[in-house]
């Protein structure tokens, strides 16, 4: 077979599969009433700032068309500017949030209220993000009265070890950081009116960012190629390398010396505090050097992704759309669980029993060994 004809063969292949695809995502059927749901995604709390969501349409139309039954409560989608006709259209049952928490499988971006988890069907399983904010003791004491599995994806890990979910969040978090420091620095944002890039005959702005992780090292990212001038600060030297790798060779990485944050603090336009190695806690002082016109943010306290949850939805969801593809051919998300490890990492309470034993210490709740569990239930 010669090249003309493969092209022509691999065209009209793909050709077909586009035809064939596009109607079954569109003319999906619709579950029927008391039909078993396996995945519902939920809405934001509308007195909460939250505005992320885990899937889109399009992802919901490649689970749909994978054999998997997929509801959403009703609006859940206006925070990413879609409406339930645009999930309907990919075969997703439009219902209202009492419905959507009897779902087998249960999608909230942020973790829920012990009133919603009591709605939940007994059994059933909760997948969040702890993202912004902590799981309280009520709530988990509703999810063990329940009888509930709940899943933190920002706490699992893909096969390749990596925390796939924790990494998306926080490299939106921190692009997004840069974003609101332009606005804020300009006039609009009510700021002085600069540019943190530099032009013929000026400085360009300063940033320093103190900490490191996957949002500092965005947000460093985002900034030099704005044509900030950046500087990374941490107490720890080999992870000022790890950031010299990331961000190469033109970013400036200083240990944190009383003196030498001091100065950075005093002529710093942008200043983004993030996690540092070891325990540090900015020092109070240093605020009365600041420039008024300085921009200060906290990446444990803001979430800046929450003013793209768009991009955030449409990053999140090619991740989701392989965890659940993974969860089909395993049947059940507890078959994943007990051949996962990196799923493992990220369950919060398993089957009436709190396994986390970091959330069972804040909220001073005994927690179990997740793996002595799986080993007697197989």
């Amino acid at each position: 077979m010669n090249e003309d004809m493969i092209e022509k063969g691999t065209s009209t292949m793909e050709a077909t599969a586009t035809m064939e695809l596009e109607p079954l995502l569109m003319h999906a059927n619709m579950l029927s009433n008391g039909e078993s749901v396996d995945i519902a995604i939920l809405g934001n709390y509308p007195d909460s700032d939250e505005t992320r969501m885990l899937l889109t349409p399009e992802a919901c139309g490649l689970l749909t068309s994978s054999g998997l039954k997929v509801a959403m409560e009703e609006g859940a989608g206006v925070d990413i500017s879609f409406s339930d006709d645009a999930y309907a259209e990919y075969g997703v049952k439009i219902v209202s949030r009492q419905e959507a928490l009897g779902a087998n499988t249960v999608l909230s971006f942020s973790p829920l209220r012990p009133a919603d988890i009591r709605m939940m069907k007994p059994g059933s399983a909760l997948l969040c993000t702890m993202a912004s904010g902590l799981i309280d003791r009520e709530s988990i004491k509703a999810l063990l009265e329940m009888d509930i599995t709940m899943g933190c994806l920002d706490n699992m890990y893909s096969h390749n070890d990596t925390p796939i979910f924790a990494d998306i969040i926080d490299e939106i978090d921190g692009r997004a950081a840069i974003m609101y420091a332009q606005e804020n620095l300009s006039y609009l944002g009510g700021g002085k009116g600069v540019l943190l890039a530099s032009v013929a005959g000026i400085n360009p702005c300063e940033v320093l960012i103190i900490g490191d992780g996957t949002d500092v090292y965005s947000a460093a990212k985002a900034a030099m190629n704005m044509g900030a001038q950046v500087c990374v600060v941490n107490n720890d030297v080999s992870m000022l390398a790890v950031a010299r790798d990331v961000c190469g060779p033109q970013i400036q990485t200083i240990m944190i010396h009383p003196r030498v944050l001091y100065n950075k603090v005093k002529t710093a336009d942008v200043i983004l505090l993030g996690t540092t190695t070891r325990p540090f806690e900015f020092p109070k002082n240093l605020s009365a050097v600041m420039k008024d016109s300085a921009y200060v943010l906290d990446f444990k306290e803001s979430h800046p992704s929450v003013s793209v949850p768009r991009t955030v939805a449409m990053a999140l969801s090619n991740v989701m759309v392989n965890f659940f593809e993974e969860m089909r051919l395993k049947e059940n998300f507890d078959s994943m669980i007990s051949t996962n490890e990196g799923v493992q990492q990220g369950i919060v309470t398993y089957h009436g029993k709190l396994v986390d034993k970091l959330v069972g210490s804040y909220t001073g709740l005994p927690s179990a060994d997740l793996s002595v569990m799986l080993a007697a239930r197989n």
